[in-house]
């Protein structure tokens, strides 16, 4: 039966329309309020720094506030601070553009490529299915799971796309565990909070990692490699994904339901998810799973035959999307690549060049703690106010690529006068950024599992439950992972 409500009457009438227009005006005015009053503070009060680096300041500032507090796309923002860089003379045209023919995006491109052939091909579904279905008890459950998202952290590059992948298999999981709402709670739970926390993983894990790579490179000279991340960041991954996993089990379920018996079978999941995941892998997936052992393989050997993973990761797209050997086609696989995730990263990458060449960011270093000297402080206190600052940064703002945009010029500068290694304190930064799981709103898989098939699985309150304690855990791990395991790995803190 339609409703006889009129549109004016649902939207509170023509007064109601009228309010909330005002609002929308003033919130307007008062940002655009906000950005002249921060320019004109840069302008007169940043009198000893030179034009260049007052002008990167201003522009830094303004795409700041509008990464914050409007709906406006991030990579808009982020093209339109690069061009009035580039207009204003502070950056040359070559860095902007130049930047899209980075290596390192190419190799995001690429391993989009492999990733559609892998999910095509329902390796990455089948795999999945074989860890899960060895569960017999809640907890099992929880780790077998837990373990089968982080290894897609090797062959899926960012969490929009490991989520997307994984939500047929928690369907799967949820319709096997029937009435049992605790456990499905904590499963959609878990779901995201891995996703999240496992991207550190690997160097393609988050589009922040190329940023915060790249930036380090064009400012200090230390490029951290795939290998390098590997070794730093798989140990993280695997600690951090299994206690935030034993976390959110024990926060949501009861003893009762820990304790009750599960069986998940492959097939249930393969009927879910309308793959292949019994019997012999199909040719496909045969393919598929040999190339992916080669990719990594040579990835992770880099240092001995000296290919880059760009190029090596080239190799893989084309053999994944040739007409013999492939599982998918190459106009198809395109598809798959969010391009304007990568025109954002380029943008932002230009503009962290732009911070250090000008100036800019040494002077806010000056100034907040003092010119030329760095702040007084240990180097596990300023590490641990890099850490904690990091973490709560997801709360203003929502792009883990604009967090790091944002944090880690400023995090290089500031380490450099302290003593501090700017390359530990911005990986750092990074790790500790990885947490971004308060709100529904905060990342995208936290999101996309927060309403599945039009049904509610979690609510904001059971979000800043889990987050009021993992916050500080994960916080903590990475502090102490900085200070007492990484310089092993090779990443001192001085």
């Amino acid at each position: 039966m339609a409703s006889s409500t009129s549109p004016e009457e649902r939207s509170g009438g023509p007064g109601g329309k009228d309010r909330s227009a005002a609002r929308s005006t003033w919130r307007r005015v008062l940002l655009g309020g906000a950005a002249v009053a921060a320019c004109a503070a840069i302008w007169l009060g940043a009198t000893d720094l030179a034009m260049g680096g007052r002008i990167t300041l201003a522009v830094f500032v303004v795409a700041t506030l509008l990464w914050m507090f409007t709906s406006v796309d991030d990579t808009f923002i982020a093209l339109g601070a690069g061009l009035v860089l580039v207009v204003t003379g502070v950056l040359e045209v070559e860095v902007l553009f130049g930047s899209l023919g980075d290596p390192t995006i190419w190799l995001l491109i690429f391993s989009f490529v492999i990733a559609a052939g892998v999910s095509r091909s329902g390796l990455a579904t089948r795999a999945g299915a074989f860890l899960v279905s060895g569960a017999r008890t809640v907890r099992q459950l929880t780790h077998l799971t837990t373990a089968a998202l982080v290894m897609t952290a090797f062959a899926i590059p960012a969490t929009s796309g490991r989520a997307a992948l994984a939500l047929p298999i928690f369907l799967a999981l949820a319709r096997a565990l029937g009435d049992r709402r605790r456990v499905i709670l904590a499963m959609a739970l878990i779901f995201p909070t891995v996703i999240l926390l496992s991207a550190v993983a690997t160097l393609i894990g988050a589009g922040a990692h190329l940023i915060t790579a790249e930036m380090l490179a064009q400012t200090t000279g230390h490029r951290i490699d795939f290998v390098q991340w590997l070794v730093l960041g798989v140990p993280l991954a695997i600690v951090s994904s299994h206690l935030a996993a034993e976390l959110v089990l024990m926060l949501t379920t009861r003893r009762a339901d820990r304790r009750e018996p599960v069986r998940i079978t492959a097939e249930s999941i393969g009927e879910a998810t309308k793959t292949s995941v019994t019997g012999r892998m199909s040719e496909a997936q045969t393919r598929s799973a040999t190339l992916l052992a080669v990719i990594v393989v040579l990835w992770c050997s880099e240092p001995l035959h000296g290919v880059s993973p760009a190029v090596v990761a080239c190799v893989g797209a084309l053999v994944t999307a040739s007409p013999g050997l492939g599982t998918i086609r190459l106009k198809d696989s395109f598809s798959t690549v969010p391009w304007p995730m990568l025109l954002f990263m380029a943008a932002t990458m230009a503009m962290g060049v732009a911070l250090t060449t000008s100036g800019a960011a040494a002077w806010i270093t000056d100034r907040l703690f003092g010119p030329g000297q760095g702040p007084a402080l240990p180097a596990w206190l300023f590490l641990g106010v890099v850490i904690a600052l990091s973490t709560a940064a997801h709360l203003v703002l929502q792009s883990r690529s604009a967090r790091s945009s944002v944090l880690v010029p400023l995090v290089i500068a500031a380490a450099s006068g302290t003593g501090v290694s700017p390359a530990a304190a911005a990986f750092a930064s990074t790790a500790a950024a990885g947490f971004c799981q308060t709100l529904p709103s905060s990342a995208k898989p936290v999101a996309l599992f927060h309403q599945v098939d039009g049904v509610t699985t979690y609510t904001p309150r059971h979000l800043l439950r889990v987050a009021a304690v993992l916050a500080p855990l994960s916080a903590g791990l990475v502090l102490l992972f900085s200070l007492m395991v990484w310089p092993y790995l090779g990443l001192p803190v001085r």
